[in-house]
């Protein structure tokens, strides 16, 4: 008896962790109606250029430089209603490359339930779960192969087995040639920024999840007769001259390092909410 009893409580308390774990179980899955939400970037006040040679940005530090690459993952797309309630997207249809060189990759298109939602979260990332199932689980933008090679943008560690969640790549006048920089001597800066925690022991953890308040300009009132777009600007800027502000000239790589968990602090501060098309 008192084993059955065991079997018992045990299996009301599976039954409990997995009603709770139900991200989503007071929406209708069978309503869902189209979502956007449009990752803008920009630098500082001024419009996102590549190789803006002509008239370079310029820092908090006073640096010049231009920007030749920009791209980083956003994942695991979540949104709030006004009420409160929480509706998390299907983890495999919730990974996107945004890619500064292609402005048709700048708009993460998912599916939620009709409502009117006041919050967005997002990770800007890749999770650790999905960072470390098998490969034929890692598609599309995922797909190692497809990152690592020229197409992806090479976005992928192969000798770290690891997704690289920031790239930013560009030149600035301020890195002197006997830094360890772009062996070329291009004067290259190279931000690589990456690292889910460990696989089998810990390690860098950069992932990072962003919250966005749509209250002051414009909750996305979701509905299958419109598309609502969240507009959101991504101030490159900020990468600079956020919460860890730092110089050029001192940093001119920043990859698989300990440094690295400075710059992915400010993640945070690149995502200023626009406005909302309803």
């Amino acid at each position: 008896m008192k084993k059955i009893l065991t079997i018992i409580t045990i299996t009301s308390i599976l039954f409990y962790a997995c009603k709770k774990d139900n991200p989503t179980p007071e929406f209708d899955e069978q309503n869902l109606a189209s979502l956007s939400v449009e990752f803008d970037n920009i630098v500082g006040g001024r419009t996102f250029a590549l190789n803006n040679t002509a008239v370079p940005y310029t820092n908090a530090k006073g640096e010049k430089f231009t920007i030749s690459m920009v791209q980083y993952f956003i994942s695991n797309i979540q949104v709030t209603t006004t009420a409160g309630k929480q509706y998390t997207v299907p983890q495999d249809s919730s990974y996107f490359l945004i890619k500064g060189a292609d402005k048709a990759t700048r708009f993460a298109k998912v599916k939620v339930p009709e409502g009117d939602y006041s919050k967005l979260t997002f990770v800007l990332g890749v999770d650790s779960l999905r960072s470390t199932m098998p490969v034929d689980k890692r598609t599309g933008v995922l797909d190692p192969a497809m990152g690592g090679g020229h197409g992806g943008g090479g976005m992928y560690w192969g000798w770290n087995s690891g997704y690289i969640f920031f790239k930013f790549e560009g030149n600035s006048e301020v890195i002197s040639d006997d830094q360890q920089g772009d062996p070329t001597g291009k004067k290259q800066f190279r931000y690589h920024i990456g690292g889910f925690g460990g696989y089998s022991a810990p390690t860098i953890n950069n992932i990072k999840t962003i919250t966005v308040d749509l209250n002051n300009a414009g909750i996305a009132k979701v509905r299958k007769d419109r598309q609502s777009n969240i507009h959101l600007f991504v101030d490159l800027m900020k990468f600079f001259d956020g919460t860890n502000s730092f110089s050029i000239k001192d940093r001119p790589t920043v990859m698989f390092s300990e440094y690295s968990t400075n710059i992915a602090k400010n993640f945070k501060d690149l995502f200023t909410h626009d406005h909302t098309e309803n």
